[in-house]
C-alpha cells in the first residue's frame, strides 16, 4: 500500500513537472503544488477516458498530461493573473504560491526578478541589491561586478548555477543564461 502511494506521488510529480514545462515561461511553485497538479490531471483525465473509452492505459496517460497542462494554464491565468503566451508569459510572476519566496531568493542573489528568465529583456545582476539584502556577506565576490555580468563572469556563472541547483532555473533557462553571457563576452 505504501509503495503504491509513493509511486502515485512520484508519477504525479513527474506529470505535473512536465505540464509546467509544456507551458511557456517560468512557473515557480512549491513541489506540493506540482504534485497536486499532476494528481488532479491524472484523476480528471483518467476519469474522463475510463468513462468514455474504458480502461485504455495509453489514452489515460495522454489525457492525464493534457488535463495537467490545462490545470497549469488555469493556475497561471487565474491565480498568477499572467499571460499564457507572448513576452508577458516569460516574465517572472508577481503572485502565486511560493512566488514571494522565489522573488526574495533572486533579490538576495542580486538578480532583479522582473528581468530574469525573459528572452525579451536582458538579464542583469544588481550588486547593490545583493549587498543590501545581505550586508557584509561575501562582498568580495560581488565587488567589481558593477551590475554587468561581463565584468565578473565567474560570479555571474556561480549565481545562475546556484539558481539552477535550487530549482529556480530549469535546464533550458540555465543553458540560455550561460549562452547569453558567452555571447556578451564575445561582443
Amino acid at each position: 500500500m505504501l509503495g503504491t502511494i509513493i509511486a502515485a506521488l512520484a508519477s504525479a510529480f513527474v506529470t505535473g513537472a512536465l505540464a509546467r514545462f509544456a507551458v511557456p515561461g517560468p512557473d515557480p511553485m512549491p513541489a506540493w503544488l506540482t504534485v497536486v497538479i499532476g494528481l488532479g490531471g491524472t484523476v480528471i483525465g483518467g476519469g474522463i477516458v475510463i468513462l468514455t473509452m474504458g480502461k485504455n492505459p495509453g489514452a489515460v496517460g495522454i489525457a492525464s498530461f493534457a488535463v495537467s497542462i490545462a490545470l497549469v494554464v488555469v493556475y497561471r491565468r487565474f491565480i498568477q493573473k499572467r499571460a499564457l503566451w507572448g513576452p508577458d508569459a516569460y516574465r517572472f510572476p508577481k503572485r502565486g504560491f511560493g512566488v514571494d519566496q522565489y522573488r526574495e531568493r533572486l533579490q538576495r542573489a542580486g538578480i532583479d526578478p522582473d528581468q530574469v528568465m525573459s528572452p525579451f529583456v536582458p538579464t542583469t545582476i544588481n550588486a547593490a541589491n545583493a549587498q543590501a539584502a545581505a550586508p557584509g556577506a561575501g562582498t568580495s565576490a560581488q565587488e567589481g561586478s558593477g551590475g554587468d555580468p561581463t565584468e565578473n563572469p565567474a560570479y555571474y556563472l556561480r549565481l545562475i548555477e546556484e539558481l539552477h541547483d535550487n530549482g529556480v532555473l530549469n535546464d533550458a533557462e540555465y543553458d540560455a543564461s550561460r549562452l547569453r553571457l558567452l555571447e556578451r563576452l564575445r561582443a
